[in-house]
């Protein structure tokens, strides 16, 4: 009985369970047939609308057709139906051009009462897929560009009723509810992304060493990019977008100076530069604007605004305040992100140098034309409209002094050297104002303030802009009238002088005082470049920019001031622009300090501080204070030399001491012998000697001369032999017969022989000169070498600074050839050789590629 009902119940749940199986497939059959007819029937609607569309062909047809074909393209619309939806585009262009035909115009029929609303939804999205497939086009490509007029025909009528024939003669009033309609058009564009696409297709057309876009398409563009702004009474939100879509793209202003003028014509007609100048002044904004802008594009912003300047100069002289705080603020912004060297964080980047943001590469074939508009800001317009109150100062002037004469080796010439001093110094109480620090100027002042910002714009420039360095250099530098007049305007600075005022500006972090100091380095950089580009007739004869008096002038202040820095203990904490400015002064002060050393325009002791007690700098050194070893290793030149070379002796007398050179009552040093042979002396000296370690060679060195024979010479050596054989072996070693050492024309100079390699260890044979000379220094042995100064230059490392001067060492090796060269500057030329004699044959170098075809021009020599 149990089992029987068990089997019933069983055989129930089965059958319910197949039932609704069964349902549930039938159900899903269904479900799939519904959605396999809902796919067939919107497939065959899709062929039907396409075959409508196509049989539509380009035969002239009414705005509410071309309305309904549109519709039925947007719905079925996708990648594959370009060529159909650019068939719509010159439907609907062509139906706009049609004449006296008010039906047949696709915008009549925003002014149905029932389209109007569906008819601005279409236009959006026609608008919109014109701007989608514009970002995917490139204009260096033909098809490619073909279809960018296309769309930007689209997108300028459809954006401005200008050309609209329906507002001709009656339709006049119906101007302002249709510009209403193109205002709400624009508005829908810019949500979408409107300026990003327009960037876009900048971008591919301009960011290359030639456009691809023509003067036509490069109206349209700028055209669309500026009527939103228009529209909208040039509110803040749109001058935002325009300035990071459309002038951070590089060297737009430049294209558009080049290809359209017209363009031009309209940015001076609404006054956007100005408008821009102020928008950035707010601090905010031109922190948004650097915020969204990496490096390389703020660097085009930078550039468009500058060239924008270099146009607009009456109102750069207007707005010359905001202008400079503007660039200052994005140059600072971008000069956080410059690294001097190399790391895993930083990228290489054309004009900055070592970058830690990101680099758009694909921008660096137009960085070329981005450095030209940089080039504006340190162009002569511009510099005159920024220093104009610096500029506009009279100077009193007076004939140029006499040059001093170029040094000689004869004494006759020492006393009318002195007398020449003497003369000059005598007249220089009334040569211009500027050789005193007479003072005078508020610093608080809005002329004082506004040329301090303006420096430090410059000064700002330099340090971010690493790798056109010197280019700013001699921009700032090529009026000669600039740096002797800034010069004055230091000089007048505070109450007591601009000397005693900069060195109360280092004990103090106002920013008055980082300003003031600013102004300090743009004067020492430029004036250092300009020096080191000036060639000796320039400086002691022309007198260019600066004379003779203002150069002692000059030297005295940076002396005074680079000794105050270091004496006073501010070098030894100095960091950031403290110790950038101690470079750029000392750095000045060198230069002038080598100038003079060639060729003397300072009186005697000029250099010395007469408030500097030896003794107390030899206490100081003994007991390792560091301003004295500081003062010692950038200014040793404030030393009397008699001091210096006490001071070296004692150091070596330490030494001695330390190394256990000196005998005493307890322990006798060590000495070397060597046995010389009379006849080779050299050859027998250089085998001795030069394997010796470097401690024995300061140590004590017995020599004991033989003949020939083999014989000893009489004789005890107590340092007389060995100094004996010293100055022998640095005779024979210079004598210019050996080929190791030649020297120069005229004074008769010694330099490096050029074709000493004929000696197979001529390297070894330097070193072993080297090490005598040395040993010559350490033992106080006086010999007659004298070096030419070009190479002495090399032996201090000099070259490697960069601002160091080939040219200006070239008379200390042939003062006919300098002649020759400098010569080139103001002849006229049409052939110039470079020959190279090397004993044996001439060689003729081109100094640049190709160079043998080329006529010599003022451009390029």
């Amino acid at each position: 009985m149990f089992t029987a009902s068990q089997t019933s119940k069983t055989q129930f749940l089965d059958k319910a369970r197949i039932a609704r199986e069964e349902r549930k497939g039938s159900k899903e059959k269904e479900k799939a047939a519904t959605q396999i007819q809902a796919l067939v029937r919107r497939f065959l609607c899709r062929c039907r609308l396409q075959r409508e569309i196509s049989d539509a062909g380009s035969t002239k047809r009414n705005a509410l057709s071309i309305f309904k074909i549109a519709r039925k393209l947007l719905f079925i619309l996708s990648k594959e139906d370009k060529l159909r939806f650019e068939k719509l585009c010159r439907i609907i262009l062509s139906s706009m051009d049609v004449e006296n035909e008010p039906k047949v115009w696709y915008v009549s029929l925003a002014l149905s009462k029932d389209l109007t609303i569906p008819w601005l939804k279409q236009i959006k999205d026609v608008l919109w897929v014109s701007c989608e497939f514009l970002k995917k086009l490139k204009p260096d490509i033909l098809q490619d560009n073909k279809l960018v007029t296309l769309y930007l025909s689209m997108l300028i009528t459809f954006t401005d009723t200008s050309t609209w024939k329906i507002i001709r003669g009656k339709g006049e009033a119906l101007k302002p509810a249709l510009n209403r309609i193109c205002e709400n058009i624009m508005g829908h564009l810019n949500q979408k992304g409107f300026y990003s696409v327009l960037q876009i297709l900048l971008t591919n057309g301009l960011a290359r060493s030639r456009p691809s876009l023509s003067k036509g398409t490069l109206t349209a563009i700028f055209t669309l990019s500026l009527r939103p702004v228009i529209a909208a009474h040039f509110s803040d939100n749109l001058l935002r977008s325009f300035l990071l879509h459309i002038m951070s793209v590089p060297a737009f202003i430049s294209h558009l100076n080049t290809l359209t003028p017209d363009c031009m014509v309209t940015i001076q007609t609404h006054d956007l530069f100005r408008k821009f100048v102020l928008f950035l002044s707010r601090e905010e904004q031109c922190l948004d604007i650097c915020v969204c802008l990496e490096g390389s594009h703020t660097l085009c912003l930078l550039g468009n605004l500058i060239q924008l300047g270099y146009f607009n100069v009456k109102v750069l002289e207007q707005e010359a305040g905001h202008f400079v705080k503007d660039l200052t603020d994005m140059l600072s912004y971008s000069q956080r992100y410059v690294f001097q060297k190399k790391s895993n964080l930083t990228h290489w980047h054309p004009v900055l140098g070592w970058f830690s943001q990101t680099v758009d590469y694909g921008l660096n074939e137009s960085m070329p034309l981005v450095t030209k508009q940089l080039q504006c800001l340190w162009g002569v317009p511009v510099i005159c409209t920024l220093f104009c109150d610096v500029l506009s100062k009279k100077l009193e002037t007076q004939d140029p002094t006499p040059p001093p004469p170029a040094p000689s080796s004869s004494l006759q010439n020492n006393l009318p050297v002195k007398n020449l001093f003497k003369r000059a110094f005598q007249k220089s109480a009334s040569v211009r104002n500027i050789l005193k620090p007479v003072g005078g100027k508020r610093v608080d002042s809005a002329e004082v303030q506004k040329v301090c910002s303006i420096c430090v714009l410059y000064q700002t420039a330099l340090t971010t802009l690493t790798q056109i360095r010197l280019q700013i250099l001699t921009g700032l530098t090529y009026l000669d009238e600039l740096l002797p007049k800034l010069w004055a305007f230091i000089c007048e600075l505070g109450p007591q002088g601009g000397l005693r005022l900069f060195l109360e500006c280092l004990n103090n972090d106002t920013e008055e005082s980082k300003q003031l100091l600013a102004m300090l380095m743009l004067f020492c950089d430029c004036s250092r470049h300009l020096i080191t580009i000036l060639d000796d007739i320039e400086v002691y004869e022309e007198q260019i920019s600066f004379k003779m008096e203002e150069l002692v002038t000059i030297s005295s202040f940076l002396n005074t001031f680079i000794y105050k820095m270091i004496w006073d203990g501010i070098l030894e904490n100095a960091k950031g622009e403290k110790l950038d400015l101690f470079h750029s002064v000392h750095g000045w002060l060198m230069v002038l300090y080598e100038r003079d050393c060639r060729r003397r325009f300072t009186p005697e002791e000029h250099w010395l501080r007469k408030d500097l007690k030896p003794s107390l700098l030899f206490q100081e050194l003994e007991k390792g204070k560091k301003r004295a070893q500081l003062l010692l290793q950038y200014i040793p030149h404030v030393i009397p030399h008699k001091n210096r070379v006490l001071l070296f002796r004692n150091i070596v007398t330490k030494e001695k001491e330390t190394l256990g050179l000196v005998e005493t009552s307890s322990a006798s040093p060590h000495v070397t012998h060597i046995t010389i042979r009379r006849s080779r002396m050299l050859e027998d000296g250089y085998d001795q000697l030069r394997r010796l370690p470097v401690n024995s060679i300061k140590g004590v060195i017995r020599v004991k001369f033989v003949n020939d024979l083999g014989m000893d010479e009489a004789g005890i050596d107590q340092d007389g032999v060995f100094k004996e054989f010293l100055e022998e072996i640095i005779k024979k070693v210079f004598n210019p017969a050996l080929n190791l050492f030649k020297t120069t024309s005229g004074n008769e100079r010694l330099y490096p022989s050029p074709t000493s390699s004929i000696h197979e260890n001529h390297l070894q044979l330097f070193e072993f000169v080297g090490k005598m000379l040395g040993k010559a220094m350490y033992e106080g042995i006086v010999v007659d070498v004298p070096f030419a100064s070009f190479f002495l230059s090399q032996v201090l490392g000099h070259h490697h600074s960069t601002f160091y001067s080939s040219i200006d060492e070239l008379p200390s090796l042939d003062s006919e050839f300098y002649k020759n060269l400098t010569s080139i500057k103001v002849s006229s030329l049409e052939r110039f050789e470079l020959l190279c004699y090397n004993q044996f044959l001439f060689v003729c170098h081109e100094l640049i590629p190709g160079g043998k075809t080329m006529p010599v021009t003022n451009e390029n020599k």
